[in-house]
């Protein structure tokens, strides 16, 4: 396993991050301990969750994975564990997560690392997220900015500030943003700087083999800003793994939860996921196994955030840390990306 900086921080992480968003809903908790047990035999110590998970989010299910991650995580070395989570944002019909959170305002903010240090007994979380961004901006499957959808948001000023309080006390290493866009980046930045007040440490956004939309500007801001790229959703909810080619009513997250996938119901997905699963055939490797190591060895990626709901997944995308693609396969795959460009933005 390599281990790299996050950001300009002084965090090093492993170059594979383990999601837990099924936690509590797709696998229990006995389930979730093996394969946080596993991960970290393999060398993982970078382990990523959220208040609102699992996911699809329910408020019978919420909070449910930090309280599973906790129970695990008592029994661990605390410094030996890199743990990050995220604060739920406003504008997305979760009313039950904090009587409905209307903003990403000092209260909210405390109010959400309050519930999250509780739930994953622990003193200090080392990488704290905005879970998405305040404003108005395409997020989860949008992808073209609407003016019209404008509403009255909390500044970005104030939110680092909020983060900076919290800094000072101890609770939280370092910051970072997630579902971000060039624009919020660059003032977080901006900002940061101009008032002396924490720096984003990453950035954690969907990225894969049909969703390479984050080379669009970002990667140029990710390198001279230094602010490492957590990709998530490498396998596309499960759609590069082909079992949906093979099976359209196979059991995962696009059956499972119909109409949650928003970002995968277009037109050019099917067909892009077949011309890369003939690929991966060719070269004798599966489908999953090409997705991810792909993306592991983006020269821009820092940890990928990888998430299984059996053994037999986890073991499959870990494996595919010891695949490291050919030049060949590369301008193969960038034949691919020219024909089917970007069809699950």
């Amino acid at each position: 396993m390599d281990y790299h900086h996050l950001g300009t921080s002084d965090l090093k992480v492993s170059a594979i991050c383990l999601g837990t968003m099924t936690y509590g809903q797709q696998n229990t908790e006995a389930e979730a301990h093996n394969q946080l047990d596993h991960a970290s035999a393999q060398g993982i110590n970078f382990i990523d969750t959220a208040e609102m998970y699992p996911v699809p989010p329910h408020a019978e299910t919420y909070t449910r994975t930090e309280t599973i991650v906790g129970n695990w995580l008592k029994h661990q070395s605390r410094d030996k564990v890199i743990l990050a989570t995220k604060v739920a944002g406003p504008r997305r019909g979760i009313e039950w997560i904090r009587g409905g959170p209307t903003s990403l305002d000092r209260s909210n903010i405390r109010a959400a690392i309050e519930g999250s240090l509780k739930r994953l007994q622990t003193d200090y979380i080392d990488l704290y997220q905005l879970h998405w961004p305040e404003r108005n901006t395409p997020i989860f499957g949008q992808y073209q900015f609407d003016p019209s959808l404008e509403k009255e948001r909390v500044p970005i000023l104030e939110q680092l500030e909020a983060l900076a309080e919290l800094v000072q006390e101890g609770k939280i290493r370092h910051i970072g943003v997630s579902n971000e866009q060039p624009w919020g980046v660059m003032e977080f930045v901006r900002l940061a700087k101009e008032y002396d007040l924490p720096r984003i440490a990453s950035i954690q956004n969907s990225y894969s083999l049909i969703n390479r939309g984050y080379e669009f500007g970002m990667t140029e801001i990710g390198y001279r800003e230094q602010i490492s790229l957590l990709p998530y959703s490498p396998l596309a909810f499960g759609y590069l793994s082909a079992k949906y080619l093979t099976n359209p009513t196979a059991q995962g997250r696009v059956n499972d939860f119909p109409g949650f996938a928003q970002r995968y119901d277009k037109p050019n997905v099917l067909p892009a996921v077949m011309a890369y699963a003939e690929l991966a055939r060719k070269h004798n490797i599966t489908p999953a196994q090409l997705a991810l190591s792909f993306v592991y060895r983006r020269w821009f990626v820092t940890s990928t955030i990888i998430g299984a709901t059996s053994m037999a997944q986890l073991e499959e995308n870990l494996s595919a840390w010891e695949k490291p693609l050919s030049d060949d396969i590369m301008a193969e795959i960038e034949s691919i990306h020219l024909r089917y460009m970007n069809p699950a933005p």
